[in-house]
């Protein structure tokens, strides 16, 4: 379980994974080595993973990002999930339950880019995309109470 000092140190480092110890003990109120301890277990009980950056895909060409579904046809489905993730483009995918398999965002430079990777899942499965205008909800934590 956690408490709120734990959900603090949660929520700040969703915010900037960056922050340092004497930064996270500012804001606690705690000592640095406190908030190593605290960091220390719930590392070691897995509430917290990892520590990771934010990139911009646009940094790198990838102008659109997409939206798709991915239902695949009777007897595909490990070939289409072999598929997914052979592609890098996709850089998120989940397994859903509903009429759909796979629920997944795809990152690309061009209409033509989304065609031509597409095209290589519909001997395998069905798709239906929509184009990301905007992101209004980023990722974050839900509420922990």
């Amino acid at each position: 379980m956690t408490d709120a000092i734990d959900q603090l140190l949660l929520n700040a480092l969703m915010e900037d994974s960056r922050r340092s110890l004497k930064a996270l003990a500012s804001l606690t109120g705690l000592s640095s080595p406190s908030v190593s301890e605290r960091l220390r277990r719930l590392e070691e009980r897995g509430v917290l993973k990892g520590y990771t950056v934010e990139v911009d895909a646009r940094s790198f060409g990838y102008q659109l990002q997409a939206i798709v579904r991915i239902r695949p046809l009777p007897g595909q489905l490990h070939e289409v999930e072999r598929q997914i993730i052979a592609i890098p483009e996709f850089t998120e995918c989940d397994k859903v339950t509903g009429d759909d398999c796979f629920i997944a965002r795809l990152h690309v430079r061009s209409m033509e880019q989304l065609d031509t990777l597409l095209d290589k899942l519909n001997s395998h499965a069905e798709t239906s995309t929509a184009i990301v205008k905007k992101t209004p909800v980023k990722r974050r934590l839900p509420p922990m109470d």
